[in-house]
């Protein structure tokens, strides 16, 4: 089978099932494993990678509000590489290429290839998804057991924050300028790690807040993971933080609980590495009762000068 993926999520999520060998085309934000990196690209962004974190939201909002996607197709990139299967999503208009193109480009192409869109809103839904891709890939044992390898995982975790005695106030934020909520599965990755999210809701998309928001919500620990950055290209945005008024009354800039992680690698993405996420929150929550694994990246703690 050939495997054209649209989506990092859905590349890693084939991967993780043993699957690596059957894709042959991936988006050029696929970077996860480093082996994939070097698939022919069958997308393009319209967002300049010099744009400032306030840009890219402007950009956003310009180009939804006039029903333009913000990735594309490169048709003869695809129309070579010939799928069989086109994984793809229709969950998130700003996380990948419009689920419409996607069907016209499909119905363009010879063979008729299959699509299979993954709309995941719940961590047990993105276990679904694992399932439902070895059902279109003909890998439903691989793929069952990689559910059920994530399944102890996620059940580790649990186990150990019900000893917590407090769940701390979080705010998980996925952008600075202007903050957003997490939305969809994060919330309840904050609830399962032995946490309270007051600002994102669970099964519900992120939404954009104002810092008075923030700031009220009192957070004893604050975890920022910036939709599709390293924790590195964040840190060059953190200074927003600083004309936050009431920022250094929040509990969790008083006590130094403030990180920073890689958001291309963890949150935002709906596979396997969510229970990465699930591990490294509950870290920073609880670090008490989790040690952090040593297959998730440390996140950045914000310095003296930030608080």
């Amino acid at each position: 089978m050939r495997i054209v993926s649209l989506l990092p999520s859905a590349t890693e999520i084939l991967c993780a099932m043993g699957l690596e060998g059957q894709l042959v085309g991936v988006t050029h934000e696929c970077d996860y494993p480093a082996s994939v990196r070097a698939l022919p690209k069958v997308t393009k962004t319209l967002i300049p990678t010099t744009a400032t974190g306030g840009e890219i939201d402007a950009l956003v909002r310009d180009r939804l509000g006039e029903q333009g996607a913000l990735y594309t197709l490169d048709m003869p990139v695809l129309e070579r590489l010939a799928p069989d299967l086109i994984v793809t999503q229709a969950l998130c208009d700003v996380c990948a290429v419009a689920a419409e193109e996607v069907r016209s480009a499909a119905c363009a192409l010879p063979g008729n290839p299959k699509v299979l869109n993954l709309e995941p809103e719940t961590l047990d839904g993105v276990l679904d998804c694992i399932r439902d891709v070895g059902v279109a890939t003909r890998a439903e044992k691989a793929a069952e057991e990689l559910v059920m390898t994530l399944h102890h995982r996620i059940d580790a975790i649990v186990a150990l924050t019900r000893l917590a005695r407090h769940s701390p106030r979080v705010a998980l934020l996925e952008w600075l300028d202007p903050p957003f909520s997490t939305g969809h599965w994060n919330p309840e990755l904050v609830r399962l790690a032995g946490g309270m999210d007051g600002l994102g809701r669970e099964r519900e998309k992120s939404v954009a807040l104002r810092w008075e928001q923030v700031v009220a919500w009192q957070p004893e620990v604050v975890l920022i993971s910036c939709c599709g950055f390293t924790a590195e290209r964040t840190m060059e945005e953190i200074h927003v933080l600083d004309r936050v008024r009431g920022w250094d009354s929040v509990p969790a800039v008083r006590e130094g609980r403030v990180y920073v992680t890689d958001g291309a690698s963890y949150f935002s993405r709906p596979g396997p590495r969510l229970v990465d996420s699930l591990e490294l929150l509950a870290h920073v929550i609880h670090p008490e009762l989790n040690p952090l694994p040593s297959w998730v990246q440390t996140p950045l703690r914000l310095q003296e000068e930030h608080r």
